[in-house]
């Protein structure tokens, strides 16, 4: 790169020299990258607290089956029940021995919504004999030549 000092010595250089600007700004982008704040990927869930279970709820010892219906209503062996009550009675399951096996069973046009939230409880209750059930229901079967 050439500089120009103008045509003679008397003449004042005309080009503004770009160098000092090019540098606070170069400082001031390393400032303002260093002062934003660490972006973090948390999503924040209300988890429901446990709720003592009615007295008509019971643990079976063998198995306990969770029934999610079309209605969005939750039955713990048939008996209705809250996302808080599941907790406890997870909670319950768990300190079996040994521990019961829990069947889930969403019907057919249950709320996803409401599915994915039993599913975190049971992740989170840490239940170790776990399955689904009636899957079987969903299944197309074609004969051969169909």
């Amino acid at each position: 790169m050439g500089m120009s000092a103008g045509k003679g010595d008397d003449e004042p250089m005309m080009e503004m020299n770009t160098t000092p600007l090019i540098d606070v700004m170069l400082v001031l982008l390393i400032m303002f990258i260093i002062t934003i704040p660490v972006a973090t990927h948390a999503v924040n869930i209300d988890l429901p607290q446990p709720s003592p279970p009615k007295n008509d709820q019971t643990v079976d010892p063998i198995k306990n089956k969770l029934v999610l219906n079309n209605a969005g209503q939750i039955l713990w062996n048939g008996v209705p029940t809250t996302t808080g009550e599941l907790v406890s009675l997870l909670r319950a399951t768990k300190g079996m021995s040994p521990e019961p096996e829990l069947q889930f069973q969403p019907e057919e046009y249950a709320s996803y919504e409401i599915a994915n939230q039993m599913m975190k409880i049971i992740t989170d209750s840490k239940v170790t004999k776990f399955g689904f059930v009636g899957n079987e229901n969903f299944a197309t079967f074609q004969k051969a030549g169909q």
